[in-house]
């Protein structure tokens, strides 16, 4: 650092917060970073990662559509189970 610079009025950190809340950092592993070369390459990877889990996900019934919210019923095994595990 050269003489000339005056850091006297400085102050430490002062902007660590908001920088460390406002930026998103992940560190690849080096084989990752081989396949994806820049930012861009992971980006439209994780979108469309996202996209085909959002498609393969079944969605619940919901009440509006006539779909139930109740259990299967239980298996006489099952049953048994459960009552052995009361007792």
């Amino acid at each position: 650092m050269l003489p000339e610079y005056d850091f006297t009025g400085a102050v430490r950190g002062k902007y660590y917060e908001r920088f460390r809340r406002n930026s998103n950092v992940v560190v690849l592993d080096p084989d990752v970073s081989k396949a994806f070369p820049n930012a861009a390459s992971v980006n439209d990877a994780l979108r469309t990662l996202a996209s085909v889990a959002r498609k393969s996900i079944p969605r619940r019934a919901s009440r509006r559509a006539g779909g139930t919210n109740k259990r299967a019923p239980l298996t006489g095994s099952a049953r048994a189970r459960r009552r052995a595990r009361r007792s």
